[in-house]
């Protein structure tokens, strides 16, 4: 292998120790803080000078504009920050990125003394520690040595290059045609998705003077126009309010960055005259830049805004059939049947309600994404206004003279429907906590698991099904059919505990800890299966079919029928 593949080689291998590093920086903010990094951002969104600085502070800790932008995106995006703000928490961002990058640069020349004293140390911390958030500690830590370990590398790596000539001539290209620099840089921050890792690559070849001051500045600009695509790329697939942010920050860092390219040979020669070294000179350049950009766009962020919302218009809300109770009509109380019809209608439509929460959960379970799980607040809100409703509407019904039957029958609607609001509670509460915990402690269920808690899962979807038949027709077969889905849910269960507590799955299981978790989440969907086939029983029991604790041979239902 000759000497110039082997300089590219190292080079590349390098590039990727250090997107590695950066990585696993992120990864550990998030998964140990990433829910505290949130809601520290999210407590100072009352005016955008809070939000600006809080913008600074958190993406300080956490490293990557870009991991905060798609943070502040999702938050637009449910409507819970408002467009201003949400850039000025970007603006900050960008600011708390670039002092990361600086701090790194200007450090570099520890990097041989810190990078082993990191690692180590990040080592230990992950490999002793059996605790959620220390293991993630000893991850950034890791991180952290991988990033000084690959600038030591790259250095290395890049020295042979000061006496090539093809490679000063590329160099020179780029010093004298700023357009190319800017191009250049601009590809290889949307490429690495880090502009920490493209500012630090720029350094390396500035400390072994491989690059001049001249040919830097263009990339850097180029670095910090690039920087906003990977987060506009990211949302090109979520609604307009979300999409919006990431590119009205990339509209005032481009349009500076453009702005400011034509005078590159100006900054250049003011460069030049600082007394400092050409690395902390290109350091400065971009913290200069992102606080230049806050600096202008800051006061101007509701023009921006507003500008934006022209370029991507706010697409039309399909209207949500089960967005609130439509058939509880009030003129029908005056004929019972019509109205307890009409209430039971609205009962199976809280059953559809409470399938759209259980998909929910159950794809943030499968995905390992926490941002599902705050789809179910509202979702579980519109419950218990189904709930309510129901209720308050079957409350004046009962007020005037009833039937026998026709008064059970209310009571029956109104029971079920709380059975509903409160399978729905358990999603919220209990089964949303188990799920949460799995993802940030990162425990990874054995395929016999997976494969139980879809079982399990597929009883309650077919008891949701059954449902609507049971509570309209009346039909003693089809509430026998529910009720009994209580039964087959207990059966498959009770094998599924029996064999995962019995020592069959101790080899395979994460752990303790991790089997008595997967054991929760069971008898959280074991306590919602109840909750929906408690629709079936009244009529059952009345047939008497139910007894004390088991339903009766079903072959006995057409006896009865």
């Amino acid at each position: 292998m000759n000497s110039g593949t082997l300089v590219i080689l190292e080079l590349l291998g390098g590039v990727a120790l250090l997107l590695w590093g950066v990585r696993m920086v992120r990864t550990g903010v998030m998964r140990g803080w990433g829910d505290r990094l949130q809601r520290f951002v999210e407590e100072r969104l009352s005016n955008r000078l809070t939000a600006f600085g809080g913008g600074v502070l958190a993406t300080a800790v956490l490293g990557s504009a870009t991991a905060m932008a798609l943070i502040i995106a999702g938050l637009a995006g449910a409507g819970a920050i408002s467009a201003q703000t949400g850039l000025a928490v970007l603006l900050g961002a960008d600011i708390g990125s670039a002092l990361v990058s600086g701090l790194f640069a200007s450090g570099s020349s520890l990097a041989g003394v810190l990078a082993p004293l990191f690692l180590l140390t990040g080592y230990v911390a992950f490999s002793v520690s059996g605790e959620f958030r220390p293991r993630n500690a000893g991850r950034i830590l890791m991180g952290l040595g991988l990033m000084l370990m690959a600038l030591k590398v790259i250095v290395s790596a890049t020295a042979p290059l000061r006496e090539a000539t093809l490679f000063h001539d590329v160099l020179e290209a780029v010093a004298t045609e700023p357009v190319l620099g800017f191009l250049v840089g601009a590809m290889l921050a949307w490429l690495f998705h880090s502009t920490l890792a493209v500012i630090l690559l720029v350094a390396s070849l500035l400390m072994n003077g491989s690059l001049e001051v001249a040919g830097a500045v263009p990339l850097i600009l180029g670095i910090n126009f690039g920087g906003g695509l990977p987060a506009v790329s990211a949302t090109l697939d979520q609604p307009p309010s979300a999409r919006k942010l990431p590119i009205a920050n990339l509209f005032c860092r481009g349009l500076l960055a453009v702005s400011l390219l034509p005078f590159a040979r100006q900054i250049v020669d003011i460069a030049g005259r600082l007394p400092t070294d050409p690395l902390h000179v290109a350091v400065g350049l971009h913290v200069a830049f992102n606080l230049l950009v806050a600096a202008v766009f800051l006061p101007l962020s509701s023009f921006v805004v507003s500008l934006v919302e022209r370029l991507v218009p706010q697409a039309p809300i399909a209207a949500d059939p089960l967005a609130s109770p439509r058939y509880l009509d009030s003129m029908s109380l005056e004929t019972p049947a019509i109205a307890l019809s009409n209430a039971t209608t609205e009962t199976i439509r809280m059953s559809e309600l409470l399938e759209r929460m259980f998909r929910m959960a159950l794809t943030s379970l499968q995905a390992g994404r926490l941002e599902n799980l705050k789809e179910l607040l509202p979702v579980d809100a519109r419950l218990g206004n189904y709930m309510a409703s129901v209720h308050a509407y079957l409350g004046q019904l009962t007020q005037d003279g009833l039937l026998a039957g026709e008064t059970s029958r209310a009571h029956e609607i109104m029971l079920f429907a709380s059975n509903l609001e409160h399978a729905g509670d358990v999603i919220k509460l209990s089964l949303a906590d188990r799920i949460r915990a799995k993802i940030k402690q990162d425990i990874q269920f054995s395929a016999s698991q997976r494969a139980a808690i879809e079982a399990l899962s597929e009883v309650i979807v077919a008891s949701l099904r059954l449902l609507p038949a049971a509570l309209s027709s009346r039909d003693v077969a089809a509430a026998s059919r529910l009720a009994a889905q209580k039964d087959r849910f207990r059966e498959l269960e009770d094998e599924i505990v029996r064999r995962h507590l019995g020592g069959e799955h101790l080899e395979t299981a994460a752990g303790a800890r991790d089997n008595a978790l997967f054991i929760d989440l069971v008898r959280d969907l074991h306590r919602i299966n109840s909750d929906i086939a408690a629709a079936g029983y009244p009529l059952v029991q009345a047939a008497g079919l139910l007894s004390s604790s088991r339903i009766m041979n079903v072959g006995a239902v057409a006896a009865a029928r």
